[in-house]
């Protein structure tokens, strides 16, 4: 195939994936933009549970996230995924790699490559300890599995991001929703591009908005099998037998990082790095993955790395980093660091930064994480048989240090463990010199701020005894400047009287001529004035005369008028009476073509009232339609809504009938063993009486044959045979007592297996081991 027919052939691929992603997961939300500061990875940096940034919330899950950099040029987008037994996280697009570990749980990810294998699905069981990887423009989706015990499925994924996204604030984020990458254009555009009806395209825009974890949809492998199905019909690439392919081959399985073998491991804990070379997937990928377990009082030696940073999250446990500066040239630029670590918490350490990770004597520390590079990156340990020192010359070394060659010697050989060391009661020690070092910059800080107040205390008097000199200086510059300006004002003042006597002198001789211009002007307005009323008496009577003359003209134009109209009425009436003869004539005409327009007008309005009534008629039929499918999408979500409710009413019942179960069943275990606990006091209190009995037997038979042998002892010879007889008479009251006491004995044997008998009875499974009487037990019995 060309290279033309293979890009052909990937756009309509990836065109057709995104609207049967789209149709089935309508409007997600949109990407996970990056926004939120980055926290600097300079000279180690923690970030603590509580500090990330949660950007998804919902009842099915949650997604926070940290931003952190290398402390380079590097900057990297650490997400937490948690979602709940049977829950989704919908389709996107990934702008970035992807490489995440599965903190617990079970779930199936469902991803394609479009760039590969013409577009194979790939699907993977994950599992707790797994680790994989998704590379840069996949689509892929996650389903957590129902697990009986309810467990969480949580994910820890990284995703690099660019240098100029980050500074410049415009970060695109991790992945992008289907929905946003088709639904942004117009309706036409995607009519036109997609080649669907107009119908396809506003179900595509009706499904609202959707979160990204949502409850787990049970038929979601099913339709997406169908959608896929149907796009490799369309471009010849079925198979035979018309099934789904899906890889199975195993270099495309996770990879559970709690089953491989260890890199290193000894008493104090083990470690293990996964690159490409234990993971096929990570072969193209510049991230790494590593991990560590710590048993108590352990420490992973001093060591740091060369070409990557490391990006951890503490997975259980609480530990002590300490991380020291490569070079002291600039101690304000680098300093030494120690901090505490608990569950939940990222830290980064960037390279060349030697570190160690330190567990507490009450607990083990185990950490996860994510190296930046795979290019032949080999820790360098600064102690143990591993250390770097032990191939370097000790007599260079000693110089270095300052030591002698034998204090070299004992430092270099002392050590025999290597990577992995004990530590105990290290973190301890690293925790109080991290509280003592807290205090000691809260004291310095104290200090500080002590001396700048006492120096801002200083700058104030010195400044309040400026301003005090300043303002004495002032005001005696003021009280010169008052006496001058009162001067001032005198003279001023002297000045003014003399102009304003000269102004009134002035103002004077201005009157006097303003009097004299008057009454030259009144004069004049006088002489005026006649000569105004001369003319109008003037103009009065030549007005007069004209009047006349217009009024004779007027008359003789009058009756001159009156002639021509008396004329022209009479031609009028004579038109007028034409016209009217006329009009008859026309009235008829008109009246007869009104008739035959007001019958096609009728017939006109007769055929557009029946089309209304039609086309109203068809719009109350659609309106009925439309509300009835109004009506029935109405129930329809009813009907769900109630049927999730129900569901979930039978959730809780059940929880509540296992939770009860389980107490009732705790009550009865408790009072069995109380029960046993009783019978075994009352076997004990029976067997005690039953030895004491047979002490107080064994001590009366004693002092009966005591009393025998006296008896013995005071009677002659003569009476052997009444002693004889009496000694008879003892063996036989002895042995009536030995027969009495071995049959309480055998009754009380007998009670006990009863009592033990009904136990059994009562406790399936269990049993009470007895002592089974036999003649031996009986007769070591009857000697005692």
């Amino acid at each position: 195939m060309s290279n033309n027919t293979f890009v052909s052939v990937s756009l309509v691929l990836s065109a057709y994936f995104i609207v049967c992603f789209c149709l089935f997961f309508p409007q997600s939300t949109t990407a996970l933009h990056g926004g939120g500061s980055v926290v600097p990875g300079k000279h180690g940096t923690v970030v603590t549970l509580d500090q990330r940034r949660v950007v998804v919330s919902t009842e099915f899950g949650e997604i926070s996230t940290v931003k952190v950099s290398d402390g380079k040029e590097g900057f990297y987008d650490l997400q937490f995924i948690t979602m709940e037994p049977n829950s989704l996280f919908v389709p996107v697009h990934l702008h970035s790699d992807m490489v995440f570990y599965v903190n617990s749980g079970n779930g199936t990810l469902s991803w394609v490559d479009l760039g590969k294998e013409k577009g194979k699905l790939r699907q993977v069981e994950l599992r707790t300890g797994d680790v994989y990887r998704l590379p840069t423009g996949s689509f892929f989706y996650m389903q957590s599995n129902l697990e009986s015990d309810r467990r969480k499925f949580r994910i820890n994924a990284i995703f690099f991001d660019s240098r100029e996204e980050i500074r410049d604030g415009s970060s695109f984020g991790a992945y992008s929703s289907l929905a946003d990458l088709l639904l942004g254009f117009d309706d036409k555009v995607l009519q036109a591009s997609l080649n669907v009806d107009e119908v396809v395209i506003q179900e595509l825009r009706s499904g609202g908005p959707q979160q990204m974890i949502v409850h787990g949809v049970s038929k979601a492998k099913e339709l997406f099998e169908v959608h896929y199905r149907n796009m490799r019909a369309f471009l010849g690439l079925i198979d035979d037998n018309g099934m789904i392919e899906v890889n199975k081959n195993k270099k495309g399985k996770a990879f559970n990082i709690l089953e491989a073998k260890h890199d290193f491991e000894n008493c104090n804990g083990w470690s293990l790095v996964v690159t490409s070379k234990q993971m096929d997937a990570l072969r193209d990928s510049d991230f790494g993955i590593f991990m560590v377990n710590l048993t108590k009082g352990a420490m992973m030696g001093p060591h740091w790395n060369p070409l990557t940073a490391e990006i951890a999250v503490a997975l259980s446990g609480r530990g002590m980093v300490h991380v020291v500066c490569p070079s002291t040239l600039d101690e304000a630029e680098c300093k030494n660091s120690r901090f505490t670590v608990e569950e939940g918490d990222v830290f980064v350490v960037p390279r060349y930064h030697p570190m160690a990770q330190i567990s507490f004597n009450n607990g083990s520390f185990v950490f996860m994480g994510f190296t930046t590079t795979q290019k032949n990156n080999h820790p360098q340990y600064l102690v143990g048989s591993a250390s770097v020192f032990q191939v370097l010359d000790k007599r260079v070394l000693a110089a270095s240090l300052g030591v002698s060659n034998t204090t070299m010697d004992e430092l270099l050989s002392a050590q025999n463990e290597a990577i992995i060391l004990e530590c105990t009661s290290c973190a301890e020690e690293e925790e109080r010199l991290m509280e003592e070092e807290i205090q000691r910059q809260k004291e310095e800080e104290a200090r500080e701020r002590e001396e700048e107040e006492r120096k801002k205390e200083e700058e104030e008097e010195a400044k309040r005894q400026e301003e005090e000199a300043r303002r004495e200086e002032e005001e005696a510059r003021k009280r010169e400047e008052e006496e001058a300006a009162a001067k001032r004002e005198e003279e001023e003042a002297r000045k003014r009287e003399e102009e304003e006597a000269r102004k009134r002198e002035e103002e004077e001789a201005k009157r006097e001529q303003k009097a004299k211009r008057r009454q030259e002007e009144e004069e004049e307005a006088a002489r005026e004035q006649e000569e105004a009323r001369k003319r109008e008496e003037e103009e009065a009577a030549r007005r007069e005369q004209e009047e006349q003359e217009a009024k004779r003209r007027h008359e003789e134009e009058e009756a001159a008028q009156e002639q021509e109209e008396e004329a022209e009425r009479r031609w009028q009436e004579e038109e007028e009476s034409a016209r009217q003869k006329r009009e008859q004539e026309e009235a008829a005409g008109r009246q007869q073509e009104e008739e035959e327009e007001a019958v096609k007008k009728r017939e006109q309005e007769d055929a557009a009232r029946r089309q209304q009534e039609e086309e109203a008629a068809a719009r109350e039929q659609k309106q009925q339609e439309e509300a009835a499918r109004q009506q029935e999408e109405a129930m329809r979500r009813q009907q769900e809504e109630a049927a999730r409710q129900q569901e979930a009413a039978m959730r809780r019942q059940q929880e509540e009938e296992a939770s009860r179960q389980q107490e009732e069943a705790m009550r009865r275990q408790q009072e069995e063993a109380a029960s046993r606990q009783q019978e075994e006091a009352s076997a004990r209190q029976q067997e005690e009486a039953m030895r004491r009995k047979r002490e107080e037997e064994a001590s009366r038979q004693q002092e009966e044959e005591a009393r025998g042998r006296e008896e013995e002892q005071v009677t002659p010879w003569g009476g052997g045979g009444s002693g004889s007889g009496s000694g008879g008479s003892g063996h036989q009251a002895q042995g009536e007592g030995e027969a009495a006491s071995m049959k309480e004995e055998e009754m009380a044997h007998r009670a006990r297996e009863a009592d033990q008998a009904a136990s059994r009875r009562r406790e399936p499974g269990g049993g009470i081991k007895t002592e089974i009487a036999t003649p031996q037990s009986m007769q070591a019995s009857k000697v005692e």
